[in-house]
């Protein structure tokens, strides 16, 4: 099987994020590392975000990351040695449809309207889309249904980190 990209998609630090979701993203990205798949994820620059969380957890457990910036420089990661995709498009304005394209799967930890708008994509392009369970946000609020009438694919929730990365192998592998 290839080498699984995963994308990680989440609650931003403007949204001041609480313990439990930095411990959850945290987690997430050594569960991605430890299943030798890519974590893939949007980097804010500005703010911390729980996809940056968990992109540093995955290095630190000897994973590999892709960040996709959004302008049209290189922008400074800090201590993130992640693969960059330059975007040239403006924050929410175009980035998301590269970054979600190039997963094979979506892992959602809480969100606000961004998230939303990056689970709309994935469910747009059939590409599985895994929600942490009381992470609050649009993973709650998604939890087990379809985004519309077509019941194209349901949103999974997961009860953990390691569960979710279960439920993405069983996805992917049936397909």
């Amino acid at each position: 099987m290839k080498k699984l990209q995963t994308g990680v998609i989440g609650s931003m630090g403007d949204s001041k994020l609480e313990q439990s979701l930095i411990e959850t993203a945290s987690e997430l990205g050594k569960e991605i590392a430890k299943n030798k798949a890519t974590l893939l994820f949007g980097f804010e620059g500005d703010f911390n975000s729980l996809s940056q969380i968990a992109a540093r957890s995955a290095q630190d457990n000897g994973g590999d990351t892709v960040a996709f910036l959004w302008g049209n420089k290189q922008i400074d990661l800090g201590k993130l040695k992640s693969t960059r995709i330059v975007s040239g498009q403006n924050r929410g304005g175009g980035r998301e449809f590269s970054f979600i394209l190039s997963c094979d799967a979506l892992i959602c930890i809480g969100g606000g309207s961004g998230t939303l708008m990056e689970i709309a994509m994935a469910y747009q392009a059939n590409i599985p889309i895994v929600v942490l369970k009381n992470t609050g946000g649009w993973s709650e609020k998604l939890a087990n249904h379809f985004l519309d009438t077509r019941q194209r694919l349901k949103i999974i929730e997961a009860n953990n980190a390691k569960h979710a990365m279960e439920i993405v192998i069983k996805l992917l592998s049936k397909s």
